[in-house]
């Protein structure tokens, strides 16, 4: 089976009941991707994730995400702890995420920004291996400082999200027992660095994602004049995986069902908990 490492299937896109992503679910199982992990963003939707992965029959992790850094409140730490310490023994809780640094948006890059993102991300490090629980990192022009606060508070095991650095930095996540994720961003020919990425690191080093709703594959890209005469964006959804998988085995010469099978493996070691969901999927 396919597993989709990374995917927001309570994102409003898929509607305030969650319908819609239950129904694509279900076409993403019919395709062969059997487990999705549900990464939380804030407090707020700690619950929901749990609830959204207990409905679908997937897995979640609960964390702060650097862009919702600045409304999140000291306390908020306080309360992952608390759910972390609640739901330890909920097999579908299998990592602390999605958690990281953004210096990507100009209003996450200011001097004030910067430390309170490193406050939050070395404070979820610091629980993540209280906890014993692996982390899904965000990256975005962040690589070489996250790598920092990890040497300092190294956690194990992990998934670097939406990978995108340089074959340095990723070999410095490979060292630190990381896997790196890639999705629909590698399917879009003039992305040569990361399909090169996605061509020549280790297979051992790859796990598959969709980032659902966001980072839609090419085939789904609407660009912003398309939209502006009237062409809607497609949705990114789970159901996308195995082909976005495809592209991933062609750019490596490689049979889809051979890389299938190694990326589950290593979604496997990375978030060990999903072998036990692995069965039931």
């Amino acid at each position: 089976m396919w597993i989709d490492t990374h995917c927001h299937l309570d994102a409003p896109e898929f509607g305030a009941d969650h319908a819609l992503a239950s129904t694509l679910r279900k076409r993403a199982a019919a395709a062969g991707v059997g487990l999705c992990v549900i990464p939380a963003v804030e407090r707020s939707n700690f619950d929901t994730v749990r609830a959204l992965a207990h409905r679908t029959g997937d897995a979640y992790a609960l964390g702060i995400h650097p862009l919702c850094v600045p409304n999140a409140q000291d306390d908020d730490l306080a309360a992952l702890d608390a759910a972390l310490t609640e739901l330890r023994d909920d097999p579908r809780l299998v990592a602390v995420g999605e958690i990281g640094l953004d210096f990507f948006v100009p209003a996450l890059c200011t001097p004030a920004m910067r430390e309170r993102q490193a406050f939050f991300y070395r404070a979820q490090l610091r629980l993540a291996r209280q906890h014993g629980l692996p982390v899904i990192v965000h990256v975005r022009r962040s690589a070489d400082q996250l790598l920092k606060h990890l040497r300092e508070l190294p956690t194990g095991a992990g998934i670097a999200h939406a990978f995108n650095g340089s074959t340095q930095q990723a070999q410095a996540f490979l060292d630190m027992g990381f896997k790196l994720g890639f999705g629909g961003a590698c399917t879009f020919e003039p992305a040569r660095q990361l399909r090169r990425l996605a061509a020549d690191l280790p297979l051992s080093a790859l796990v598959l994602e969709t980032d659902a709703p966001d980072i839609p594959p090419q085939w789904l890209y609407v660009t912003a004049a398309e939209r502006a005469v009237g062409r809607a964006q497609g949705v990114n959804s789970p159901v996308e995986l195995p082909r976005i998988g495809a592209v991933v085995a062609a750019l490596r010469g490689m049979p889809a069902g051979e890389l299938e099978a190694v990326t589950t493996s290593n979604a496997l070691a990375a978030l060990p908990r999903l072998a036990a969901l692995e069965g039931a999927a």
